[in-house]
């Protein structure tokens, strides 16, 4: 009988914490790849320090408890901040401009915030009205900030605006095409109903070739489709491309191999994932399926840590290159060693065949020439990211 109350008892507090107290947790519903900035995308003139940025992110869903994470993960100096603000932008990018009033962020409490060299910080939750595929403005009123060591993207494929002083008139603000210290923007969400699908590539993920402004990523059209899609409506779609991005060595920004655990395994909310990397390992490789055999390697490595933290994992073909300066008869070998093993190992969660969906169905070896950007023969342009978004089986993500 006291085991029976003893149940009773403990049940009706299951069922107590279940209707009033449903466990949440941040999910990021917008992030981007950073790394150190080269000189040649630096802030121009008049530069960041003492200085106001203005950047403009498009996030996938929507929520009412929000937070913004910076990084000073590549600076050698400390970086201060005098305060930051959020507010719906008016554009996807195309002006700095902003739709009504403005919401002040905090950090502990304090408007301002220092970060130290390799420190990233989160913002503390704040009640905003983030919409779907809203874009929002993210402004940045710096105090003492590096000239030249600057965490950041530099293929933000969006304007972000430079305004002299603390300021919040951005009239005349000079514009430049990178983002600096912003890397995510975290909802409060309910644990078991939420996710993000962390999308880890190069500059075919980061999107050259798209519009500026356009916010027409393949990944951009992906989360489009799951918000319009009920049972997939509740995932977002996390961009961690980087341009020249390598998985082994070399290339730019950290190789996939060295960011793989803070991109996708310790990204919050992360329940899927997608691998689209190697083309830059195989175009820059001596010997084409040596480099292939190490990407497989790789490959494993990031499917069995993916499986370890519960999270599925899913990968993309490499797309055909010929005709740009990569290709050669080994490379090529490299590249449909990899692609055999993606589709037909069964070691990936699924597949997402980029390769059979782009290639020119006359000359497999090469992109279809409908979907060139600026006939590099190794970039789509923006009807082939749009293509690729498309083709997605959104089943994927419902398993």
């Amino acid at each position: 009988m006291r085991k029976s109350m003893m149940l009773g008892i403990l049940l009706m507090a299951v069922m107590t914490l279940s209707a009033k107290d449903v466990p949440t947790r941040y999910v990021a519903t917008w992030t981007t790849a950073i790394q150190k900035v080269e000189p040649h995308n630096l802030a121009p003139a008049p530069g960041l320090s003492g200085n106001s940025l203005r950047q403009i992110v498009e996030v996938s869903f929507g929520g009412k408890v929000v937070a913004l994470k910076l990084s000073n993960e590549y600076n050698t100096e400390e970086t201060e901040i005098l305060g930051v603000e959020l507010a719906e932008a008016a554009s996807q990018g195309a002006s700095s401009d902003i739709k009504g009033s403005s919401t002040p962020l905090t950090f502990k409490g304090y408007r301002g915030v220092t970060m130290k060299p390799g420190e990233v910080i989160m913002s503390d939750p704040v009640e905003f009205k983030l919409k779907p595929r809203m874009n929002v403005a993210i402004t940045i009123h710096f105090g003492k900030a590096s000239a030249k060591d600057v965490t950041g993207h530099p293929g933000s494929r969006t304007s972000s605006y430079i305004a002299e002083g603390n300021t919040k008139n951005f009239k005349g603000a000079v514009e430049t095409a990178h983002w600096y210290y912003i890397n995510s923007i975290l909802v409060e969400k309910p644990m078991e109903e939420f996710g993000a699908i962390a999308a880890i590539g190069n500059s075919i993920t980061d999107g050259r070739g798209t519009t500026t402004n356009g916010q027409n990523r393949w990944t951009d059209v992906l989360s489009k489709r799951l918000l319009q899609n009920k049972a997939t409506q509740n995932l977002s779609v996390l961009n961690l491309g980087l341009g020249g991005n390598c998985v082994l060595r070399g290339g730019l920004g950290p190789t996939a191999n060295s960011r793989y655990d803070r991109d996708v395994l310790h990204q919050e909310g992360v329940k899927y994932a997608i691998v689209f990397e190697g083309v830059n390992d195989l175009g820059g490789s001596r010997d084409g399926e040596t480099t292939a055999q190490q990407l497989i390697e790789s490959f494993k490595k990031m499917i069995q840590q993916a499986h370890v933290y519960g999270i599925k994992i899913f990968g993309g073909t490499i797309m055909p290159f010929k005709g740009n300066g990569y290709y050669n008869e080994s490379r090529e070998k490299g590249r449909q060693m990899v692609n055999e093993w993606i589709r037909t190992s069964g070691e990936y969660d699924g597949v997402i065949d980029f390769d059979a969906i782009m290639r020119d169905p006359n000359e497999p070896d090469r992109l279809n020439p409908d979907f060139l950007f600026e006939n590099d023969w190794l970039h789509p342009n923006a009807k082939g990211y749009q293509t690729m978004g498309e083709a997605i089986d959104l089943d994927l993500f419902t398993r």
